[in-house]
């Protein structure tokens, strides 16, 4: 399988191919850490991006209140790809799900038609018996003369 990812902060598209285990997939990659070094050898030396350039720092070495953008960009890089796998996950889990559903329907109705034909022959062999009690209880009265056929008991 041919798997083509696109770097938005470095811009660069990576292509992998061959299958990747569940452990490959439930990792998310840092970005701006090993990625962002192999990019940084082919540009200029003199050229900064926006992920290279020193930060300002304040009086004291104070940090700024609230997230570089860089860093808002990362978080949401992250976000976006932890979505990605879980949103896969799901529709695996969902997929096996619903294999097993249609395992079970097939069994199911495959037990189904056995008992349906099990009714079926219990069901005629009730009729045999019945009309075999019925053929020899009337021969019994017709025979003896019994008050009994005229009530139908036997």
């Amino acid at each position: 399988m041919k798997k083509e990812i696109l770097n938005s902060t470095t811009g660069i598209l990576l292509v992998e191919n061959g299958m990747e285990s569940d452990e490959e997939i439930r990792r998310v990659p840092e970005i701006g850490g090993e990625a962002s070094a192999a990019p940084a050898a082919g540009r200029e030396p003199g050229s900064l991006t926006r992920l290279d350039r020193p930060q300002p720092s304040g009086e004291g070495g104070q940090r700024k209140r609230g997230r570089s953008p860089a860093d808002k960009e990362n978080k949401r890089l992250k976000r976006l790809l932890r979505n990605r796998v879980s949103a896969q996950q799901a529709r695996e889990r969902k997929k096996a799900y619903l294999n097993e559903l249609e395992t079970r329907v097939r069994d199911l109705e495959k037990k189904n038609s056995e008992l349906e034909e099990r009714l079926s022959t219990l069901h005629n062999e009730n009729q045999m018996l019945r009309q075999i009690v019925k053929n020899t209880t009337a021969s019994r009265r017709g025979g003896n003369g019994s008050s009994n056929a005229a009530d139908g008991t036997l």
